[in-house]
């Protein structure tokens, strides 16, 4: 008896409504069976797939193997590392502060981290030399909304004397800081990982909290997200999907040394660990407005300002028609619409391959999980197929 309880607790706590969904239930079980055809070609180990519309879980699938050596099964609640989709929550992170009129996404980041204060333009990077790549001060310093958007031209992380996974967040964003800048803010978009991990490091500053701490607490907890974290604990490790490369055609181990869950820097612009489920939770509440469980957790202020495009006219993200919001890539362009996610839908991708996107006309959520470290991008063809077929399975 205590074994099927345990099982049944491992199971979720609701049953798909397709229906109730208003969505066709034979289009969506094209979905998984999709899925498997790229676990079978050898491209993926597996993955977990969730749709979910109206408030309504229309389907969440598992295919293939959380890890191929010991031929373990995905499952729904399998533990992924979701990478770079951790910065727009990062930022939602930033945005309860700005709620409450602790900070403003106009403050230069130097009143939060001093050594920012000193930034200077160098095209050419550290020890760039010659006619083009004269240091000199920027226009104007960096600030938060620069930050969050790309655009704040600083460099894209500290030198290799700062390595991430063994520094402090502190001390990481401190040396990032002192490098170069690449362009003048409000200029170019740049994807930047400092950028954010200097937001996760504001947050400490202004909260008097460590960045996981303030997340769990003001963020995940009261989103209902019991599996996000930065440092899963050991009881939830054989939950974890294994990660893999694509080489010469075969699946390998990628391992990173030490494992992500030993770092010392939590990495709030990719260190989430996270399942399909929590990642739902947050997306829910960015579509009903910042609500979440009947409780507001952000204003409604707060996430029109980061899924509105806020980068103009800046060519901005990873494929055609997209700009920036405050953390978020934004369909701005009917070109960007080709994978049948309209104008005004938002989202991230992350390095390992997982994808997650809210589309505000369709009231839809659609989230891809799998962990493979190379191949595709935010353009993978596991991920273009996937966003299609759950569009296309709206009645």
């Amino acid at each position: 008896m205590r074994r099927l309880f345990l099982v049944l607790l491992s199971l979720p706590l609701f049953a798909a409504d397709p229906r109730g969904a208003g969505m066709a239930v034979d289009r969506l079980a094209r979905i998984p069976a999709r899925m498997q055809e790229f676990v079978d070609e050898g491209a993926a180990a597996g993955f977990v797939t969730l749709v979910e519309r109206r408030g309504k879980v229309a389907s969440l699938e598992a295919v293939g193997y959380q890890d191929l050596a010991s031929k373990k099964p995905m499952h729904t609640d399998s533990i992924q590392q979701v990478m770079s989709c951790t910065k727009p929550i990062t930022v939602a992170g930033l945005m309860l502060l700005v709620d409450e009129g602790c900070v403003a996404l106009t403050d230069p980041v130097e009143k939060y981290i001093p050594e920012f204060a000193n930034g200077h333009v160098n095209p050419c990077g550290p020890g760039g030399s010659g006619y083009h790549c004269t240091s000199r001060p920027p226009k104007r310093l960096p600030t938060l909304v620069d930050l969050a958007t790309h655009t704040s031209g600083i460099a894209g992380g500290p030198t290799a004397d700062f390595p991430e996974m063994t520094t402090s967040l502190a001390d990481y964003v401190a040396a990032g800081a002192k490098q170069p800048m690449m362009s003048d803010p409000g200029e170019r978009w740049s994807y930047n990982n400092l950028g954010i991990a200097a937001l996760g490091r504001v947050i400490e500053v202004v909260s008097g909290m460590p960045f996981e701490q303030f997340m769990q607490e003001r963020l995940f907890d009261p989103l209902s997200m019991p599996d996000t974290s930065f440092y899963p604990p050991k009881t939830k490790m054989d939950r974890v999907a294994s990660v893999y490369s694509l080489t010469d055609g075969k699946l390998v181990i990628h391992n990173r040394n030490p494992p992500r869950s030993e770092w010392k820097n939590p990495s709030p612009q990719g260190g989430l660990y996270s399942t399909a489920t929590d990642l739902m939770h947050f997306y829910r509440m960015v579509l009903d407005g910042g609500k979440f469980g009947g409780r507001r957790i952000l204003s409604q202020a707060a996430v029109d300002a980061m899924t509105t495009v806020q980068t103009g006219d800046i060519p901005s993200g990873w494929g055609p028609g997209l700009g920036f919001g405050l953390g978020f890539a934004v369909v701005k362009d009917p070109v960007g619409a080709l994978r049948y996610t309209a104008v005004g839908s938002f989202g991230h991708g992350g390095a390992y391959r997982t994808f997650t996107w809210a589309d505000p006309d369709k009231d839809l959520i659609s989230i891809i999980l799998f962990q493979r470290s190379n191949v595709g991008g935010d353009m993978a063809d596991e991920i273009s197929a996937f966003l299609q077929m759950a569009a296309a399975a709206i009645e």
